[in-house]
């Protein structure tokens, strides 16, 4: 076989839109046709709506009108508007923007000058509008190609940007944008944005109390434990409760961007309310305890903000600014005084939160010998484990095909037999159940230990201690 030649010819330099479209997951995650909410249309739509969002956290434009068809995208806000003589530069320069002067954008979540070059480039038709003291200036591009534009001339329109654009099919294969999807990135954007309308295809979303409206949409009043705690504070804003269900539930936002992954600001979140409820109840409750079924909002606002990644999922900031605290002790310190406060005037609330506790450290020490006893089976099963036939990649890893994990679980072993046979061994697993699983809804989770199908699934899954190291996506 010839050796690969590797010379001076070996070398390329890609131009902005070249290695965006050569490498689109750098930029924008995962590519996908639209089917799941992560996909890399709705990445697309986020990168264009962020930048709206920030001109009202500046204080400027309070509504964003948001059209969505299968394939075409138009937003507009009614902002400050790009300026005239940037409108090219802010959309097809790599590295070009505003937020790179901290006075213009104190806390914007986009802050690498990439995000709506992404989209130019990933588009085979964008047309940016800025309208801005009368004046408005049009440009359209071709996957980030400039094919028109228009000089500037009088408008009578209010200030503002207008952005249009229509996904590239042959990256985006077959893709469509699912409204439901659009609508719960939408309802994040007003949560996290108290006073900011948004009118997705003709209908008006709002919130008035921010996090206190999301736990409440999202959780029946008859499923939590006590009222919602909502405390608000200069760049911090928290709602609380803890309901019946098992693990811990949190959305957390950094700069109205939804941190899915969570990052600094959750686990400094986690951290400082184990500290206060164990200091006002003066018990050194197991943290376990304290945050078991609890369901959380957090969201901060962070001066420069380092993400873990440019789709911006998980906050890597030690410190809320350059000359700020660091983001653990920012956070310990409100939540401390202001939950502490909150607790002390709320007597009902904290007398139903310290009966959930108490009620969380009995169930694990009634499960303690049980879960012993199951551990060391799935231990002993895990070794020759006949019921799952794994895959070679896990959700739970940084490889590419993370996303595609799948567990098939079967009815009996003779179902799982052609499955078997005919998946992807990188990314489809088995795993066969004996007969009907049992209903366990409404029952304890010891249950689950008790139930050996349904702790060795509970292992093959790795989600024992919660779905942070789930095994399939």
């Amino acid at each position: 076989m010839a050796e690969p030649i590797y010379n001076d010819d070996s070398i390329r330099s890609l131009d902005w839109k070249e290695h965006i479209r050569l490498r689109p997951g750098m930029y924008i995650g995962k590519l996908g046709d639209g089917s799941a909410q992560d996909d890399g249309i709705y990445v697309l739509l986020k990168e264009i709506v962020d930048n709206s969002i920030d001109e009202f956290v500046m204080g400027s434009g309070r509504t964003i009108d948001i059209t969505v068809s299968d394939s075409k995208v138009n937003v507009r806000d009614y902002g400050r508007g790009i300026p005239l003589g940037k409108v090219i530069d802010c959309v097809s320069k790599i590295n070009t923007g505003g937020k790179y002067d901290s006075n213009a954008f104190q806390k914007s979540v986009g802050l690498n000058g990439v995000g709506t070059k992404a989209v130019n480039a990933l588009s085979t038709n964008f047309v940016v509008q800025s309208y801005r003291d009368g004046k408005t200036k049009k440009v359209e591009f071709s996957k980030g190609e400039i094919v028109q534009e228009q000089d500037i001339i009088d408008t009578t329109q209010r200030n503002g940007t207008a952005i249009t654009f229509y996904p590239d099919e042959s990256i985006f294969r077959n893709y469509h944008y699912i409204a439901d999807f659009v609508e719960s990135m939408i309802w994040n954007y007003v949560f996290l944005n108290t006073g900011l309308t948004v009118n997705f295809n003709n209908q008006k979303y709002f919130s008035e109390r921010g996090l206190y409206d999301l736990l409440s949409k999202f959780n029946k009043p008859e499923e939590l434990r006590y009222p919602i705690i909502h405390l608000i504070g200069n760049d911090i804003e928290i709602a609380m409760t803890h309901g019946q269900q098992y693990g811990e539930d949190y959305h957390s936002f950094v700069n109205g961007q939804h941190t899915t992954q969570g990052g600094t600001h959750q686990a400094a979140f986690r951290e400082a309310v184990v500290k206060t409820i164990r200091e006002f109840y003066k018990k050194e409750f197991e943290a376990s305890d304290v945050r078991a079924s609890i369901i959380a909002a957090v969201s901060v606002r962070v001066q420069e903000p380092v993400f873990e990644s440019q789709t911006k999922t998980k906050l890597g900031s030690q410190n809320m600014g350059p000359e700020g605290p660091s983001v653990r002790t920012f956070i310990n310190d409100f939540v401390k005084k202001e939950l502490d406060d909150y607790l002390h005037k709320h007597a009902d609330v904290a007398d139903a939160l310290l009966k959930r506790i108490m009620q969380s450290e009995r169930e694990r020490k009634d499960i303690a010998g049980i879960k012993k006893l199951a551990n060391d089976r799935a231990k002993k099963a895990s070794l020759h484990n006949k019921k799952l036939r794994d895959c070679k990649v896990h959700f739970n890893t940084p490889h590419d095909k993370r996303y595609e994990t799948t567990l098939f679980i079967t009815e009996g072993d003779s179902a799982s037999g052609s499955i078997t046979k005919s998946r992807d061994v990188d990314c489809q697993a088995v795993f066969s159940l004996k007969g009907k699983p049992l209903n366990c809804y409404e029952l304890t989770k010891k249950v689950v230990y008790e139930n050996e199908e349904f702790n060795l699934l509970q292992h093959a899954l790795n989600i024992e201690d919660g779905l942070e190291g789930l095994h399939y996506n």
